[in-house]
C-alpha cells in the first residue's frame, strides 16, 4: 500500500516540509525567515499563519494536492511530558500548544501547522517523539536537592531514529537492544536506551559542552559568577546557551572551522575541541552504568559526526564498552515520516494526547 506523507519541522529562523512516499523521499524544502520578518512577530505563536501560508505555497509550487496525502506529521512541541512514539494530534493539544505551552518554542508550531492541514482534507496528524519525551525510571529523577526534579529534554526524534536504524541493520528489534546514543549538534545529548525505552539522559546543560552550550560546569563558581554583579539572569542565560562551549573559547560554532584552526597548528583549537570529544566520552561512559555496561551499540548522530576528526576521539574512549556505529546527520524529517509510516502500517500505535 502507498502512504504519502507530509513532515513539517519548524526551528527558529526556518521550517522544514518534506513530502515522502512510503520509504522514498519525493522533496524536501527549508523555508527561510528572514530576521527582519521573525521580528514582526510579538510571540512565535503568532507566527502560525504566515508559516502555514509558506508551506501550502511550497506546497502548491511543487505541483502537490494535498488531497492525495495519507497523514501528515509535525514535531512535536512544548507539551507536558510525554512518551515515545507517536501521538494524535486533537484539541486538547492544540490549546496546550496555543496557550499554554511548557516553553514558547519554534517546535509548537509543527503540530498547530500539521493539524490545520490534515483537518482540510479529513485526515490525521501526529506528532512524533516529541523534544518532551520523558521516560526516565524514578531513580533518575532525584537530582540531590529536592527542589530540583531531574526531566527529559534532548534529541528524542533522531537519537531513537538511529538507534531503530542500527538495531535492524543487526537484524535485531529496537526493544530488544541497549544503546547509548549521543547526538552532536549545536547542542550535545547523550542518552540511554534501555530494551525500546529511553530511560536517562544527559541534556545540554549537565553533558558534554557543544558548540554553543556550556554543558555542566562546576557549580560552586556558577553561583559566584551569578552573584558577582557582573552579569544579569539574560547574560548568565546566554552564557550556558548561546555563547559557551566552542564559541566561548574559539569565536565560532563551526567545528569545520576549528578543525581548519587545527591544520594550521592552532594548539588552543586542537585542546578545546578535544576537550569536547572527552566530554562526551564521558558522558557515554556515565550512562553505560544505567544498563550495568550490557550495552550492545554506542551510537554517534547529530551534524557534528560528520567530523571524523571529533567521531575517532570519541571511538578510542568508548569503543571497550560496545561496538560503535557512526550515523551523521540530524535526520529529523526522514525520521518522523518514518515513525509516522510506522503507525500506518500498524508496526506501532499512536496515543491518544490527554492531560
Amino acid at each position: 500500500m502507498k502512504y504519502n506523507i507530509l513532515a513539517i519541522n519548524p526551528g527558529s529562523t526556518s521550517t522544514k516540509l518534506a513530502l515522502y512516499e512510503n520509504d522514498k523521499e519525493i522533496f524536501c524544502n527549508t523555508l527561510e525567515h528572514s530576521a527582519e520578518e521573525i521580528e514582526k512577530y510579538d510571540k512565535i505563536q503568532d507566527q502560525f499563519e504566515m508559516r502555514k501560508n509558506l508551506v501550502i505555497s511550497s506546497l502548491l509550487e511543487k505541483g502537490y494536492d494535498i488531497k492525495s496525502l495519507s497523514a501528515v506529521v509535525g514535531r512535536g512541541g512544548m507539551v507536558p511530558k510525554v512518551k515515545s512514539g507517536a501521538y494524535k494530534v486533537n484539541e486538547t493539544m492544540v490549546n496546550r500548544l496555543k496557550f499554554n505551552p511548557v516553553i514558547e518554542h519554534a517546535s509548537n508550531l509543527g503540530a498547530l501547522i500539521a493539524y490545520e492541514i490534515a483537518n482540510e482534507v479529513n485526515i490525521s496528524a501526529y506528532i512524533y517523539d516529541s523534544v518532551r519525551v520523558d521516560e526516565l525510571k524514578d531513580v533518575a529523577r532525584i537530582s540531590g536537592m529536592p527542589e530540583i526534579s531531574r526531566t527529559s529534554t534532548s534529541h528524542a526524534l533522531n537519537s531513537r531514529a538511529m538507534a531503530m536504524k542500527v538495531a535492524k541493520m543487526n537484524g535485531k528489534k529496537y526493544s530488544d537492544m541497549n544503546f547509548v546514543v549521543a547526538h552532536l549538534g549545536g547542542g550535545i545529548s547523550v542518552s540511554v536506551h534501555e530494551k525500546g525505552r529511553m530511560v536517562d539522559i544527559l541534556a545540554d546543560d549537565e553533558g558534554p559542552f557543544s558548540p554553543e552550550r556550556a554543558g555542566r560546569v562546576p557549580c560552586k563558581e556558577l553561583i559566584d559568577l551569578c552573584y558577582s554583579g557582573e552579569f544579569d539572569k539574560k547574560t548568565m542565560n546566554k552564557k550556558l546557551r548561546g555563547n559557551g562551549g566552542l564559541k566561548a573559547y574559539l569565536n565560532t560554532v563551526d567545528v569545520r572551522e576549528v578543525e581548519e584552526m587545527i591544520e594550521r597548528n592552532d594548539e588552543k583549537a586542537k585542546l578545546v575541541l578535544e576537550a569536547m570529544a572527552y566530554q562526551v566520552a564521558k558522558g557515554i561512559g556515565d550512562l553505560s552504568t544505567v544498563v550495568e555496561g550490557k550495552v550492545d551499540a554506542i551510537v554517534l548522530t547529530g551534524g557534528i559526526a560528520y567530523s571524523k576528526r571529533i567521531t575517532a576521539l570519541i571511538k578510542k574512549r568508548v569503543e571497550f564498552i560496545a561496538p560503535v556505529e557512526i550515523m551523521p546527520g540530524e535526520n529529523e524529517m526522514e525520521s518522523l515520516a518514518m515513525g509516522i509510516q510506522r503507525v500506518l502500517k500498524g508496526e506501532e500505535e499512536a496515543s491518544e494526547y490527554s492531560e
